[in-house]
């Protein structure tokens, strides 16, 4: 049939599609980013104390980004595991994953639990001798790295509710949290007048908001997961197969965490006034997010756009791809930069620092936002080709353009500039030559990157006169039994569970991989979190097209009637039935009870239905999507004669 419902990815205009999809990613990280510089703007305006409380945060927020890295990591592999176990229909593994990531939020907790009452002064220590800085710095990190359960808890909560697709929950305890976070800022500083503490009260404040909002609609909305106290408790398999996918988000977000921690320590120990100079930094930083998360919102763009696109093999819109969100990205970071150097002098004075060198602190805060800015264009580069690079499956040099920018370049520079007497003014530069020299490595990856992924694609889509069956189905129509009959009436090959393993090989992974991610039934939901599963996404199309193009054969399900769509042979079926024919199978079959048939057929269709949405933006089920749509209550053997005898039918008008 002709193909009328193509997925926008891969017909849209790019220039089109990447401002659809990127302007909202952009909008939402910067607003991410904003609610960081309003905290700032509350501490600094601190009667008195604003400067030395803007110096001691920034001494302190090192530790915050770490918290958030790893919660960010066990909560991405956690996710992973989730959706695939979802998709397997394997409710009591579910809920040992889910035990398991709460168990780990506990024992993270107790980390930073112990780091917050004994190795906080320590930690400010390391960066200044101003006994009032390091006071202030350690009463604020003692309550947030003490009272951090509300931040872990929530990173755990929230991907319990994003695996299920439960995405706007998720949004709605964020934003709550937020506002509570703003709020409270300003009643504990300013009314209550409790200093750097009422901002640390503020933040814990706001993140057990989102806790307790996340796990309400958690246990209350999300019946997919079993909520059962029995579950918390440690597996080791679990927490491997959870950082295995986890830890490499967990180290790029760390990479900040050493950059500011670093840079604390080198400004610290500079021959100036570090309330100055790490005072301008802290502020600088913050500002500086708003150019880095709209990057990042870019940089996420590429990924799913160009995942997209290199998945179906479509060397043209791969190569385009690329070129936009470079191009969009030059744009954006260009604006940014025009903008800052415009308002660096309002900006900085937002800050309204009190106490201390105010005038000073400002006016070198205005600097450095004028000279780090220009290297803002770069960064949009050098995270633009992150995200090329992490599309294209690469693991290594993602993070090695992370390393160059954030430690490697960044740090040798800031030291040299520090030795000089003009330290205040030219320690700045070595952001946008940190940021230029990245640029230039992260270009010849780029170039590698292209030549051995992009320009290696054939230009045609699979075509010929290999015979490709493929099969739809509803949960219980037995589809796996009539795909292999067929195959054998056909005298072709059939697959489902082999491409699993297809798949594992084709990813230099092990047997077990392939037996953990593939049960009786397809883990579609995994594949729901494209950030986590993409690389999965992406190997399967390669498989299922190379197959396509040296062999007939039978597949069920894989979303590979769309994946082969302009396949010149290609015959897709559907099989369906009403759900009482189908409870008594599920029940034959999985020896389920009539409850449990009636809930699983419920999941299952509902995750096949969500994976076929976002892979083919069709629907799933739709009789205009299928050249044969069968009714699966009948005799195994009577529905292939009917299959068969299309194909022949078929063939004859040919």
């Amino acid at each position: 049939m002709e193909d009328i419902r193509q997925n926008k990815m891969a017909v849209e205009p790019l220039g089109k599609l990447f401002w659809k999809m990127g302007l909202p990613m952009i909008v939402s990280m910067v607003l991410q980013a904003l609610y960081n510089v309003v905290d700032s703007i509350f501490v600094a305006n601190m009667e008195g104390t604003g400067a030395l409380a803007n110096e001691a945060l920034t001494y302190a927020f090192p530790i915050q980004i770490l918290i958030i890295a790893i919660g960010v990591g066990t909560g991405v592999g956690l996710n992973a595991l989730l959706s695939r176990s979802l998709g397997e229909r394997d409710r009591e593994k579910v809920g040992r994953i889910a035990g398991n990531g709460i168990f780990l939020a506990l024992v993270i907790y107790l980390v930073f639990l112990l780091f917050g009452l004994f190795g906080s002064r320590w930690f400010l220590s390391l960066f200044t001798k101003d006994a009032q800085v390091a006071e202030m710095g350690s009463e604020y990190l003692t309550i947030c790295s003490s009272l951090s359960l509300g931040a872990i808890g929530f990173a755990i909560y929230e991907r319990f509710l994003q695996a299920t697709g439960k995405t706007l929950y998720s949004t709605i305890a964020q934003i709550s949290g937020a506002v509570t976070n703003i709020v409270f800022d300003y009643v504990f500083i300013f009314p209550l007048g409790m200093g750097v503490a009422g901002a640390a009260w503020a933040t814990v404040l706001g993140q057990f908001v989102s806790l307790a909002i996340a796990m309400l609609l958690h246990y209350t909305k999300n019946k997919e997961i079993d909520g059962n106290p029995k579950y918390i408790r440690p597996d080791l398999e679990i927490t491997k197969g959870i950082y295995a996918i986890g830890i490499s988000a967990a180290v790029m977000q760390a990479l900040l965490s050493v950059m500011m921690a670093g840079m604390n320590m080198i400004l610290g120990s500079a021959g100036a006034d570090p309330t100055v100079l790490v005072g301008s930094f802290g502020i600088y930083y913050k500002i500086q997010q708003i150019a880095l998360f709209s990057c990042f919102g870019l940089s996420n763009t590429i990924i799913t756009i160009l995942s997209f696109n290199y998945g179906m093999r479509d060397k043209t819109r791969s190569r385009e791809c690329i070129r936009y969100g470079i191009l969009d990205t030059f744009l954006v970071t260009l604006v940014i930069t025009a903008l800052f150097e415009v308002i660096a002098g309002p900006l900085s004075r937002l800050f309204a620092l009190s106490g201390g060198s105010t005038a000073e602190l400002i006016s070198v805060c205005e600097r450095a936002t004028r000279i780090a800015s220009i290297g803002y264009v770069f960064m949009g580069f050098s995270v633009a080709v992150q995200g090329v690079l992490q599309a294209l499956r690469y693991a290594f040099r993602p993070f090695l353009t992370a390393l160059l920018r954030l430690v490697v370049f960044v740090f040798p520079i800031a030291y040299l500039f520090t030795l000089s007497p003009s330290v205040v003014d030219i320690v700045w530069w070595a952001f946008p030559i940190s940021e230029l020299l990245t640029a230039v490595v992260s270009f010849f990856l780029l170039k590698d990157a292209v030549r051995k992924k992009i320009n290696g694609l054939e230009e045609k889509m699979p075509s010929g006169d290999a015979l490709i069956v493929t099969i739809s189905r509803q949960h219980g129509t037995r589809a796996k039994r009539i795909g292999k009959m067929l195959a054998e009436r056909l005298g072709i090959p059939f697959y489902d569970k082999e491409l699993t393993m297809l798949e594992a090989k084709e990813r230099g992974l092990g047997q077990k991989y392939a037996k953990a991610t593939e049960k009786e039934e397809d883990g579609y939901t995994a594949y729901l979190s494209l950030d986590a599963n993409r690389d999965s996404i992406i190997a399967q199309s390669e498989i299922i097209t190379k197959l396509a193009e040296s062999q007939s054969f039978v597949m069920v399900g894989r979303c590979a009637d769309y994946i082969l769509r302009n396949h010149r042979n290609l015959v897709t079926v559907f099989l369906y039935a009403d759900e009482e024919f189908r409870i008594r199978k599920v029940m034959e079959m999985y020896g389920d009870t009539r409850t449990e048939a009636a809930l699983n057929i419920k999941r299952s269709d509902k995750a096949r239905s969500t994976y076929y949405s976002l892979i083919a933006n069709r629907v799933w089920g739709d009789k205009e999507n299928y050249d044969l749509s069968v009714d699966a209550d009948d005799t195994e053997e009577n529905i292939v004669n009917r299959i068969i005898a299309y194909i022949h039918a078929r063939a004859e008008k040919v």
